[in-house]
């Protein structure tokens, strides 16, 4: 398999409209894919179509319409289609701003809807006794009243986390003594009295405090009654959406799962202030949106690019597009499950656009659990229908955000046993969504799968990284090898017992390879790091920039090479900056991601630790510090040599030099060797190291250090049997008027090398 280097994007979709249950995908990926693809708009192919037949991601589909194409999409989730549409089609600014401003207008008894809303979360300031409104009270699930809340005073500002008062638990009690009523209509939105799935509906509601809940109902009943525009009820119905999803009681505090994945709620948690919610959604969706042309099925769209949106399931549209629409390329996000968001939407149909919105969605309130048995067997249906209505060679660009074992095996079992042959799989670190593309083809005969082929292929690929990986990376190089065996599945099994057999054959294929470590405190295969009994690497000059002429074609092909992935990247990176001063991080990566495609993919992690340890940033710019330039490197070394030739002679010994080691002797006998390095290519200065070893590095590579111990435990105890000494602790000792042999080694031990601050943990 040719793997395809990991496309670097920008600005991690962190926020935005229910951003918490939509993908985190940077912007820029799919772009960048097509961009490259012989029927792309950047080669002036104009007019494509694409297809995304999941409907996930609607910023994936607009950054795809954006880039010349026509974007066919399926939907069949009521509120996915709206996000989209409306990212696609948005009311201008002026018209959230009226909506809001209407809708506060109505009347509420004798007084404005805004100020009775506001009024309900009212708290009173405990530093000087004002009354404002509380941004949030806190909860423990099962209590009846909140034992804490937020504000932020307009009048002295005072702010921060206070425990409640009493004011604040009557006023909840108040409110919940009414909540019967309001329950009752949130719940006649969405689904009949008689309706076999009312008790579904009716648990799914009990995620509602009773204070959000009479804010919605209220505010729900009040978009019924008003006359406004069809722009301006567009606004105000995607405001409400966002008042919606702040009402539940899903939002953990502290923010333990800020992306939940269960309908369940914490045992303490934040109840927002609904009204201060509405009012953030005016500038959440004017920065989260941009006009773009946009249809539903069977409308046209220019052939500049645009969305056409077909509201259903992709099997009912699969004869009409092969019969209309050559699709050049299937795009998108591959939904994991997800109870919470899929049961959510089937409640928010139902409020904002009515029982008949919820109807073909209400297997979402049906189902309380999804596992990856069932998103397989989804998955392959989807699959099915798509090789059944594309040519054979069509390429499919998927994206499989939140990578974990147990869905990435569900993905790639299902796709494959559906005809989807695996072209390329890039994979960064657990954080990041995984690239995958596939090319339509013939179904494959299955094979048996063997636990040799996953040891040979586990085994080859921490070969080529030369360091310990993350079980996520050698599960997937283990699904790659299964699925180029046809392994994945036999034609008898179920997907249930398929994906069971899978797992079981990759926890007996470590386990009985002795080849094999596990760098793990537990005995689940699963935890920790695996590695290979012996990880070497290639002696060669411990500069970056020296050893770039050395290592520059290894690192293009990183699997030819026993360097370590941590050492080849400090490499690429400083040679990078050498020749290219003021460097953005983006263009670093461009330019990084071809030398280690597929499974090798650096971490941001990683190379921000090179960054820092190497450079400095002005701006958006990174430039090589001026005591990190060759010549100057060059110069120190040098005087680090000449400072060990002096105390050698403090301490009587006899100095010998070869190339980069200097050597103490007594009596002819060896006592202590230095090898001085510029760089922390530790896996480098290990290769020919004995016990007498000392490796002597710049300070401003320490935390560097720390960092790749930090990620490869097989590094750090190998690095246990040495000393780790900075240069200017060698300075230091020419000062101490005393120095002794025995005081030397104190001296030594005492400016350890300090563990890695504020950088992430993403290997």
């Amino acid at each position: 398999m040719e793997h395809q280097p990991y496309i670097p994007g920008f600005k991690p979709a962190d926020s935005g409209p229910l951003s918490r249950f939509l993908p985190a995908l940077e912007e820029g990926v799919i772009s960048a894919w097509l961009s490259h693809q012989p029927f792309g708009a950047a080669q002036g192919v104009t007019g494509n179509w694409l297809l995304d037949p999941f409907g996930f991601s609607p910023r994936l589909v607009l950054e795809a319409a954006r880039s010349g194409y026509r974007v066919l999409v399926t939907a069949n989730n009521p509120i996915t289609r709206f996000l989209l549409e409306t990212f696609a089609n948005p009311p201008p600014e002026s018209e959230f701003i009226a909506a809001l401003a209407d809708l506060g207008a109505v009347k509420k008894g004798e007084e404005r809807l805004a100020g009775h809303l506001q009024s309900l979360y009212f708290t009173t300031c405990e530093k000087c006794n004002q009354q404002i409104q509380a941004q949030a009270f806190l909860w423990r699930k099962g209590e009846d009243t909140p034992y804490a809340r937020i504000y932020e005073c307009p009048h002295c500002g005072d702010s921060g986390e206070r425990t409640s008062i009493e004011e604040d638990r009557e006023r909840a009690k108040r409110i919940a003594a009414t909540d019967g009523l309001h329950r009752s209509r949130a719940f006649e939105r969405v689904i009949s009295l008689k309706d076999e799935d009312r008790n579904y509906a009716e648990e799914a509601i009990q995620h509602y405090l009773p204070r959000p809940l009479y804010v919605l109902t209220t505010i729900i009943n009040r978009l019924d009654s008003l006359t406004l525009s069809s722009e301006r009820k567009r606004a105000l119905m995607a405001l409400i959406l966002l008042a919606c999803d702040a009402g539940n009681t899903l939002w953990a505090h502290p923010s333990e799962r800020p992306r939940p994945k269960q309908l369940s709620t914490p045992n303490q948690f934040r109840e927002h202030n609904v009204w201060i919610m509405l009012e953030r959604g005016l500038s959440l969706w004017s920065e989260s949106s941009s006009k773009v042309p946009f249809e539903a099925w069977p409308k046209k769209i220019p052939e500049s690019g645009g969305i056409c949106i077909y509201e259903g399931r992709l099997k009912d549209l699969a004869q009409e597009v092969k019969k209309e629409i050559p699709i050049a390329a299937v795009i998108g996000s591959v939904p994991r499950p997800n109870q919470a968001f899929w049961t959510l939407s089937a409640l928010w149909a139902g409020w904002l656009f009515g029982k008949d919105a919820v109807e073909p969605y209400k297997v979402a309130l049906r189902r309380r659990r999804y596992d990856w048995a069932w998103n397989a067997t989804a998955l392959h249906a989807i699959f099915e229908h798509l090789n059944g209505l594309l040519a054979d060679g069509v390429p499919m660009f998927g994206l499989i955000p939140e990578p974990e074992p147990a869905f990435i095996t569900s993905a790639l079992t299902a796709a494959h046993t559906a005809g989807f042959k695996l072209e390329s799989v890039a994979l960064r670190t657990e954080h990041d969504a995984m690239q995958v593309i596939w090319k339509t083809a013939q179904k494959p005969k299955p094979e048996k799968a063997d636990a040799v082929i996953l040891q040979k292929a586990i085994h080859e690929y921490l070969s080529s990284r030369g360091e310990p990986a993350s079980y996520l990376h050698i599960h997937t190089a283990g699904l790659i090898a299964l699925e180029e065996a046809n392994a994945l599945k036999q034609p008898e099994l179920e997907f249930d017992e398929a994906l069971r057999k899978t797992q079981t054959l990759f926890s007996s294929a470590l386990k009985d390879d002795e080849r094999f470590v596990h760098y793990s405190t537990g005995e689940n295969v699963e935890t920790g790091m695996w590695g290979v009994g012996s990880e070497t690497g290639l002696d060669t000059s411990e500069t970056p920039q020296k050893a770039a002429g050395q290592a520059s074609a290894r690192s293009t092909r990183p699997a030819d090479s026993n360097e370590s992935l941590s050492d080849l990247t400090e490499i690429s990176v400083v040679t990078y900056l050498q020749k290219n001063p003021n460097a953005i991080f983006l263009e670093l990566e461009e330019d990084l991601y071809p030398r280690f495609p597929g499974l090798l993919t650096p971490s941001k992690g990683l190379i921000y630790a090179v960054l820092n340890s190497y450079a400095e940033k002005n701006g958006a710019n990174w430039k090589l510090r001026d005591e990190d330039v060759a010549s100057a490197r060059r110069e120190e070394t040098k005087n680090i040599f000449t400072l060990l030739e002096k105390i050698g002679k403090r301490l009587n010994y006899q100095s010998s030099r070869d190339d980069k080691v200097l050597t103490w002797k007594d009596n002819g006998q060896t006592v202590k060797k230095f090898n001085v390095l510029a760089s922390a290519l530790l896996n480098r200065a290990l290769e020919h190291a004995d016990e007498q070893t000392v490796i002597v590095i710049p300070g401003g590579r320490a935390a560097l250090a720390a960092y790749k111990q930090e990620r490869d435990p097989s590094l750090k105890a190998r690095l246990k049997k040495h000393k780790l000494v900075k240069y200017r602790l060698l300075r230091s000792l020419l000062e101490v008027p005393i120095l002794t042999r025995e005081t030397f080694e104190e001296q030594i031990a005492s400016d350890p090398v300090e563990e890695s601050k504020g950088q992430m943990m993403m290997f």
